[in-house]
C-alpha cells in the first residue's frame, strides 16, 4: 500500500534533477499535468485512461535519454 505514490515521487525527483528541490517540484507538476491530460483527453486520441501511469514513466524515459541529469540537474565533471 502506497508503493505507487512513492515511486511517482522518486520519478518526479529524478525528472527534475536529484538534489534540486525546485526541479523536483517542476517534475511533479509535469507528471501531474501529463497524467491529467491522458485521463481527460485520452479517449480522443485512443489512449485508455488506465495508461496514465505508463505515460508518466514514458516521459521519464524520454527526458533521461536527452538529459541524463534531469531537467534542472547540472552535469558534474569528474577528474580522474
Amino acid at each position: 500500500m502506497g508503493i505507487l505514490p512513492g515511486v511517482k515521487a522518486f520519478v518526479a525527483a529524478v525528472l527534475g534533477g536529484i538534489g534540486n528541490i525546485p526541479g523536483a517540484a517542476a517534475g511533479g507538476f509535469i507528471m501531474g499535468i501529463a497524467e491529467a491530460m491522458v485521463i481527460a483527453y485520452g479517449k480522443y486520441i485512443h489512449i485508455p485512461s488506465s495508461f496514465s501511469d505508463a505515460v508518466s514513466f514514458a516521459i521519464l524515459i524520454a527526458i533521461l535519454l536527452f538529459r541524463p541529469t534531469g531537467l534542472f540537474g547540472k552535469g558534474v565533471v569528474e577528474k580522474v
